[in-house]
């Protein structure tokens, strides 16, 4: 089985259902595989063939579904690249990947319009220059069947992490991976025909992909898009499409919530409210349940090497252990926490997430040694610090990468937020250790507030509250955190500033 066989399934099976909903226009689950088919024999025809790399630049648009389904339709591995990359980053992943062709969509081609090292290049919109005309490959293309007869374990998609501490890896995923981790998110997020999925959230990122819409593929559901995402934008789609499940960053949920319109908009259809990707505080958790009216948020625990699947924390469970990413591990996945040695902890030792399923990438494209270390045998490292609570919850600790060594002793910076986050008026904050020449690190606080923030009131908050040795001696307000386009704040980006300072 491949992603192309399921469309193709479910084009016979739900003819008439819709499958993209998007800016307007409405398209079938039979009209979107006859897109399909078009595109791929007009790729076919420009000699694009089995195992060849074919980059997708583009926001959430149809004709992103048309062209993930297209490339793997006819063999080829499909590269989706972050809408927000500029000119040098996808230049970098046409080079890296040795991709044969890319396909943009015009509403962000100024990005990529002088790109070189590419044969292939095909966009979407006004014709241009150097550029084949996509609407115009489609139209004159042959509409007969194609069959992809890839099994499984080829080759399907490769996805370049956000680079947040250095060049971005490819995460090469075969047809096994996607599978298996769509139907973990049917199965546990009751996933089926009659759904709505509301895909907001770039999907260029391994969880709005190969969870959710890979999943409304899977069973015939439909998949509502937008190319972006805003507070307003978000409750007008849930009004009109009366969608059933939404994933989103915590940021996303955040700003939704400070939106008035939320005390009277009729999210009434909605079942699954999922949040993932960055954490959510306690008291982030308990402003998002009220203001969204729901009891049913759920947060999702994964990383983009292990398909993603990881563990979840129902709506229920979110009473008690808010914070927590949950007690147990996603349907077909495994989790352990380990030392050093790779030994599981014991209850409240904290160690390293590992995860096993068969969701794990086969490894980072044309990285041998990168991937060696990515991987505890056949268990896919997190980077995570973590320790199971007595009722057996996970909780995250921190980025292993993240943690601070100051005069010998580890600072969870995870533990010094949350506790900051508790102070009125602080809107976000990321702490970050900074050379020192005596302690090797200090611990520094970088934060955003509606309004100024008197230092000295905060640092004598915290010291009532954490030990001396983890509060933090730089403080700076700045208008927002740099985030990158899940909604992870940019630490490393601040590190160097500090530095830099």
């Amino acid at each position: 089985m491949n992603s192309s066989m399921l469309l193709a399934r479910n084009a016979r099976k739900y003819p008439k259902n819709e499958a993209v909903i998007c800016q307007g226009r409405r398209v079938t689950y039979k009209e979107l595989d006859e897109q399909v088919t078009r595109l791929g024999h007009a790729l076919l025809d420009l000699g694009i063939q089995q195992g060849d790399k074919v980059i997708i630049f583009m926001p959430n648009v149809l004709e992103f579904v048309v062209s993930y389904f297209a490339i793997q339709r006819i063999g080829a591995i499909v590269v989706p690249v972050n809408a927000k990359f500029t000119l040098t980053e996808v230049e970098y992943v046409v080079n890296h990947a040795q991709a044969k062709a890319i396909i943009a969509h015009e509403a962000i081609f100024a990005a990529v319009e002088n790109l070189k090292n590419v044969k292939i290049k095909i966009k979407t919109g006004a014709k241009k220059e150097g550029w084949l005309d996509y609407n115009e490959l489609i139209e004159k293309s042959d509409s007969s069947e194609i069959k992809c007869l890839l099994k499984e374990d080829d080759y399907s998609t490769i996805l370049y992490t956000s680079g947040t501490t250095g060049k971005p890896k490819g995460v090469l995923f075969s047809y096994r991976n996607i599978l298996a981790v769509a139907h973990m998110i049917a199965i546990e997020m009751e996933v089926k025909p009659e759904s709505r999925m509301l895909l907001m959230m770039p999907l260029t990122h391994s969880a709005p992909l190969h969870l959710f819409l890979m999943s409304a593929v899977l069973v015939g559901a439909t998949n509502v898009l937008t190319p972006t995402f805003t507070p307003d934008l978000l409750i007008d789609t849930v009004e009109k499409e009366r969608t059933t499940h939404f994933f989103g960053a915590p940021v996303a949920y955040l700003l939704t919530a400070s939106n008035p319109r939320l005390q009277t908009a009729d999210l009434s259809s909605m079942k699954w409210w999922v949040y993932g990707g960055a954490p959510l505080s306690e008291k982030e958790v308990r402003h998002v349940q009220q203001a969204f009216k729901t009891d049913n948020l759920t947060c999702v625990y994964g990383l983009t090497e292990a398909g993603p699947s990881g563990t979840i924390l129902f709506g229920y469970e979110h009473q008690e252990k808010a914070g927590s990413i949950g007690k147990r591990a996603a349907f077909g996945t495994e989790i352990r926490i380990v030392n050093e040695n790779g030994e599981d902890v014991r209850v409240g030792e904290i160690g390293e997430i590992v995860l096993y399923g068969e969701g794990n990438m086969v490894g980072y494209y044309r990285d041998e040694e990168a991937t060696k270390q990515a991987f505890l045998g056949e268990w896919v490292k997190s980077g995570d610090l973590a320790r199971f609570d007595e009722d057996g919850y996970i909780w995250v600790v921190d980025r292993k990468k993240d943690v601070i060594i100051s005069g010998g002793v580890n600072i969870y910076p995870k533990e010094v937020e949350d506790r900051i986050l508790q102070f009125g008026g602080i809107q976000e904050v990321a702490v970050i250790g900074v050379p020192h020449p005596e302690w090797g690190e200090t611990v520094k606080a970088v934060f955003s507030a509606k309004t100024p923030i008197d230092v000295e009131e905060l640092k004598a908050y915290l010291s009532e509250h954490l030990a001396r040795f983890k509060v933090p001696r730089l403080y700076e307000q700045v208008e927002a955190l740099p985030r990158n386009a899940s909604g992870k704040i940019l630490k490393q980006q601040l590190k160097v500033q500090a530095i830099v300072e």
